[in-house]
This record gives C-alpha cells, structure tokens and sequence, in this order.
C-alpha cells in the first residue's frame, strides 16, 4: 500500500512546486489576495484538465487491460481529483473571508458637468 501511495510523490511535488511559482510571480506583481485569487483560479483548471486527461487514460488502459498502468494512472487520477476537491473548499474559503471578489468589475460612467463638459 505505502509503495502505490510513495508513486504518487512526484505528482504532489510538481503539483507544490507551481502552485509556489504562481503564488510567488502573482505576489510579487499584484497582491497577496490577488495572488490567492490567481491561484485558485490557475488550479482549478489546471487539476480540471488533469483529472480529465488521467480519467481518459484510465478508460483506455482498463480497456486495454493493462493492470499494471492502470493501478498508476488510477492513483494519479485519485491525486488529481483529491486537488480538485482542495482547489474547490478553499475557493469557498477564500470568497467566505473575500466578499467583494465575486463581484466583477464594472466600467466607470463618466461624469459630466451641468455644461456637457467633462469635470476635471
């Protein structure tokens, strides 16, 4: 069991490691709210697509009856889906504590004098 589970370890450290890149680069350039934002919004999609790619690698290797590789590919889709699942309470974590990002941006009206001109 420990020995399917250590297979698992590298996807989990690539996994830290662009989650700290996107954090660090997004920290660095916006905010620190901003930077949870991006990273919530970069993981989704990143273990969306990821659990999407092993769920059909998955299908085509037990089809294909290979035991061996579906035993692996099944641990990563687990991985990936336990991510997803992650990703998912902490974005409602984050929009709990962060109210005013689910709003979206709306564009300023611009405000016009009694004369038709633009006020400085």
């Amino acid at each position: 069991m420990i020995a399917r589970l250590s297979r698992i370890i590298p996807l989990i450290i690539i996994l830290a490691i662009v989650a700290a890149i996107v954090y660090l680069v997004a920290t660095w350039r916006y905010s620190p709210n901003k930077a949870k934002e991006i990273l919530i919004r970069v993981f989704t999609w990143f273990t969306g697509i990821l659990s999407a790619a092993l769920a059909l690698i998955c299908v085509y290797v037990l089809l294909d009856g290979n035991w061996a590789v579906f035993e692996l590919t099944a641990g990563f889709l687990a991985t990936a889906l336990i991510a997803l699942g992650i990703t998912g309470i902490c974005r409602a974590v984050f929009v709990h504590h962060h109210p005013n990002y689910k709003k979206k941006a709306q564009k300023a009206e611009r405000l016009e004098g009694q004369d038709g001109k633009r006020r400085r």
